[in-house]
């Protein structure tokens, strides 16, 4: 079946709400995870017009602080791994696309399974607010899980 599936995380709690359960289908089959954060480079959060000098920030500035995010995002998902006994690596990648950072790395990776959550948003909210999970969808080359994720929870 599935021997190395790739989480991606962003940190939410939806996206903790699905790693989670990325980790337990992981031990149920026997897989291996890699955890995921995709950072966006510093351009593609401020735009392209300058404004980056009205928030004072540089760019080495927000690269460290993205780090830092993206590794505390990463320990959350390989702390559950560790504690289901479930093979575990993290991984963070740059992409100015999200979607196609993920699937890049998957494939560099080695994984076979994306398992990433969803919303299930529909209608203005989906078409507003975007999917990296139906962009993931679109690019992906290997099985994808789209999990569910219950705002409630």
């Amino acid at each position: 079946m599935f021997k190395k599936i790739l989480i991606p995380t962003d940190g939410s709690k939806l996206a903790a709400q699905s790693a989670n359960k990325g980790v337990c289908f992981a031990r149920s089959i026997g897989a291996e995870v890699v955890a995921l954060h995709v950072t966006q480079p510093f351009a593609a959060t401020v735009g392209f017009d300058g404004m980056a000098a009205a928030y004072a920030i540089t760019d080495e500035d927000y690269d460290r602080t993205a780090a830092e995010q993206a590794q505390k995002y990463l320990k959350a998902v390989l702390d559950r791994a560790d504690t289901a006994g479930v093979k575990a690596s993290g991984k963070v990648v740059s992409n100015f696309n999200v979607a196609d950072g993920l699937v890049q790395a998957a494939q560099d990776e080695g994984c076979d399974l994306i398992f990433i959550g969803s919303h299930g948003r529909s209608g203005l909210s989906r078409l507003l607010l975007g999917s990296v999970t139906v962009k993931v969808l679109g690019l992906a080359r290997m099985s994808t899980l789209v999990y569910r994720v219950k705002e409630s929870d």
